[in-house]
């Protein structure tokens, strides 16, 4: 009759675990969705920005580095194309990701274009 005395200590104990484990995932999942938005909005912001310098006859693509930047990014690459009316500015940035997990990627990147073409 007394076999199953310390069963609900066991139970509690698995209970605790798996939100334990559960709350981390959530954890690691909303962290890596934090970077991702973060990079989106720093690639689309750094790209209008070099397209706005260069359509006045400036170099876009530091622009982009400055705006990047102020936005926790770093620029990966930036290419502009065309001349100053008809041109394409491509930036690629990469937000470093704030916990990353072993054997994940530590940094979310992003791409954006922005320019004009006729």
């Amino acid at each position: 009759m007394h076999r199953d005395r310390g069963v609900s200590s066991l139970l509690v104990s698995a209970v605790v675990l798996v939100v334990l484990v559960l709350a981390g995932a959530g954890s690691l999942i909303a962290g890596y969705a934090v970077s991702a938005h973060r990079a989106r909005g720093a690639a689309d912001l750094a790209a209008v920005s070099a397209a706005g310098r260069h359509s006045s006859g400036g170099e876009g693509c530091p622009a982009a580095r400055r705006v990047a930047e102020a936005h926790g990014a770093s620029v990966r690459r930036c290419t502009e194309v065309g001349d100053r009316i008809d041109f394409v500015i491509s930036v690629e940035v990469a937000v470093p990701v704030r916990a990353p997990a072993p054997g994940l990627p530590t940094e979310a990147v992003a791409r954006a274009h922005a320019g004009r073409l006729n």
